[in-house]
């Protein structure tokens, strides 16, 4: 009974503090306008402050996946400072961005950059150590359910949204004087509490023997080398084009939900969103569980977003779907089903990649493999935003402006995308070791 219980207070509720905590990131675009109107500056300029965190996100995930691998405690504690810093750093940034703004009436460059160091590289490093230091620890206590165990905690990143965005949106809507830079040093001492309080409790098992510095360990390239070098190949490039779909069409989710007609229940969609992006994350890690071959899981994600992706396209319901109640749940059954095997790749990464190359060395490749998380950050969002103003025309829909014809654009590109990624998870990603016993 103790290592069962040992296993939620060493390794659960750590792994959600620290994963509720810096999943946040994600309520960037909730604030992002009322930040550029603080400042002075485009929303689509303040936008780069989030993608530079993903990219930094995944960038210190695969450089620093080896102090993670020797060190929980040490990776614990510098995402804990990092994140929290880079919080404190960016309400700076956006209040000296304010002064300088009401003052001239211009907008101050050093602070747009100061946010983007602050946001986007410190508070990056935290999310990438901090993502990573509780996984390999979830897996050793949980054997049994390694999928359940990741997902749980990977959930609670994906989750952190649906849970953080109206605690924001009170807080913004406390501030009649519009000091959005409170809010952040606000939550920088709140998650700097619970981020530290899961440093604290989490431990791996005490029966693990971790190598110590004297003993010769495989590298990461000789781990990878242990199978077909294709192999990972394969599991990188269908991971980071699920990412980059997935940002492509979340990017655009608020603007097509309005296309369809769903101006007044955009804030319903986007919470539901959030609930199928962490119950994908749950849901498809703890269904692995119970195959011979996690790549199974990749299969169906694919297999699903190309059917509702092809269903879409072939009916218009973009374009055609305002008043049209079959086509408008065709649409949102797509934001749903994309936001699910979006968390759901999260979720099942590690798990697939410990199935492939043994839990020696997997922090590590696992941070290795997050910087496909990293150029996917860089290259969805803008690829999306790239068709929509390239492709089509702005249209007047009940005095918002939507270019139907773009986001079917995207569609078309995201599908082919997956489309490719299903092909690689068939023929470039072999059956693991599980599936072989």
């Amino acid at each position: 009974m103790g290592k069962y219980s040992n296993r939620w207070t060493r390794a659960a509720i750590p792994a959600l503090l620290l994963h509720f905590s810096i999943g946040t990131v994600y309520c960037w675009s909730i604030f992002s306008q009322e930040i550029a109107d603080y400042i002075g500056f485009s929303k689509s300029a303040v936008e780069w402050a989030f993608s530079f965190a993903i990219f930094f996100l995944g960038m210190s995930a695969a450089f620093l996946g080896n102090v993670v691998e020797r060190d929980i405690h040490k990776s614990s504690l510098i995402a804990t400072i990092a994140f929290t810093l880079g919080m404190v750093g960016t309400g700076f940034f956006i209040w000296y961005g304010g002064k300088v703004f009401a003052e001239t009436g211009t907008g101050s460059v050093p602070a747009l950059i100061g946010i983007y160091l602050s946001y986007g590289f410190v508070m990056g490093v935290g999310l990438g150590t901090g993502y990573l230091s509780p996984v390999k620890t979830l897996m050793l206590w949980f054997e049994d359910k390694k999928g359940l165990a990741t997902g749980l905690a990977v959930a609670g990143f994906g989750g952190a949204k649906a849970i953080a965005s109206p605690i924001m949106q009170k807080i913004l809507g406390e501030n009649q004087n519009g000091e959005i830079y409170k809010m952040f040093w606000i939550l920088a001492v709140v998650y700097f509490i619970m981020m530290f309080v899961g440093h604290l409790l989490l431990a791996k098992p005490a029966g693990w023997h971790e190598p110590d510095k004297s003993e010769k360990k495989p590298g990461i390239w000789e781990t990878i080398k242990t199978r077909p070098v294709s192999n990972y190949i394969g599991i990188w490039l269908m991971f980071y084009i699920n990412i980059t779909c997935g940002l492509a069409i979340i990017s655009q989710e608020k603007m097509i939900v309005k296309c369809i007609g769903l101006a007044a229940s955009v804030g319903i969609i986007s919470t539901v969103s959030a609930i199928f992006n962490a119950g994908g994350r749950l849901g498809f890690s703890a269904w692995a569980d119970y195959m011979k071959d996690r790549n199974t899981i990749y299969k169906m994600i694919f297999i699903i977003s190309i059917a509702f992706t092809a269903l879409v396209i072939v009916t218009g319901a973009i374009k055609n779907g305002e008043g049209n109640a079959f086509l408008i749940i065709l649409v949102l059954a797509l934001i749903f089903m994309v936001n699910a095997g979006y968390g759901g790749g999260f979720s099942n990464v590690p798990t697939l990649l410990s199935d492939h190359y043994g839990m020696g060395s997997i922090s590590a490749i696992h941070g290795i493999t997050l910087s496909a998380w990293a150029f996917a950050g860089l290259t969805g969002n803008q690829m999306a935003t790239y068709i929509v103003n390239h492709f089509g025309t702005p249209e007047d829909h009940g005095g918002v402006m939507v270019n139907p014809t773009g986001y079917q654009m995207v569609l078309y590109v995201t599908g082919v995308l997956y489309i490719v990624a299903l092909l690689l998870s068939l023929f470039l990603v072999k059956k693991s070791d599980k599936a072989a016993k």
